[in-house]
């Protein structure tokens, strides 16, 4: 946790990101999965991100259910604005190719959090109206590249005023009291929430 200018500890945001182990092609057996998860890590965010399902306008159908009985949850889906849009998603969660996407997507009263490696990509997200992005990877993460580590983390913080989600490795809950201790505005992470 950091403190914030009036002195007050602030929790870092969770934000589950749907994992392909339990994103199954049968939408109630999906739905008990993800309400037990949920149930379970109290996320303020969740992302639907599946790229293996055939029919992903059914599953994201399904993961929308289950965030409107926890009103609290803010609910994303992947790379697709549209179908954000039809399902009446919080927002849309873009990947680090999709920055042409910022503008459509905001025009769809959609909140926007995209995927980024680089501080040339934060301050782009930043300067094109993101709500927020994650920053990744921080931590080892399989076949995600060079993780950055917390220090980097923290030379970011200092130069970007949007909020970061820091990504990739965070699977036990000191990775999560080192994040805790910057002022990254949260965490993202998929096997953190198994």
């Amino acid at each position: 946790m950091y403190k914030s200018k009036t002195l007050k500890a602030i929790e870092p945001q969770k934000y589950l990101i749907t994992s392909a182990k339990f994103c199954i092609d049968t939408p109630d057996i999906f739905k008990n999965i993800l309400h037990n998860q949920f149930l379970k890590h109290k996320p303020n965010y969740a992302l639907y991100r599946d790229k293996s399902n055939k029919d992903y306008a059914l599953g994201a159908s399904s993961f929308m259910d289950v965030c409107r009985d926890f009103k609290t949850v803010k609910s994303f889906i992947h790379q697709h604005v549209d179908l954000a849009k039809e399902l009446n998603a919080t927002g849309v969660h873009l990947t680090s190719t999709q920055f042409d996407r910022i503008l459509d997507a905001k025009k769809s009263d959609l909140e926007v959090i995209i995927s980024t490696h680089t501080f040339e990509e934060v301050l782009l997200a930043q300067e094109l109206g993101a709500d927020a992005v994650t920053y990744s990877p921080i931590f080892a993460s399989p076949d995600k590249g060079e993780p950055k580590g917390v220090e980097e983390l923290k030379e970011l913080l200092e130069i970007c005023s949007i909020p970061v989600f820091a990504l990739g490795g965070i699977v036990k809950t000191l990775h999560v009291d080192m994040i805790g201790q910057t002022k990254a505005y949260g965490f993202a992470s998929i096997r953190y929430f198994k």
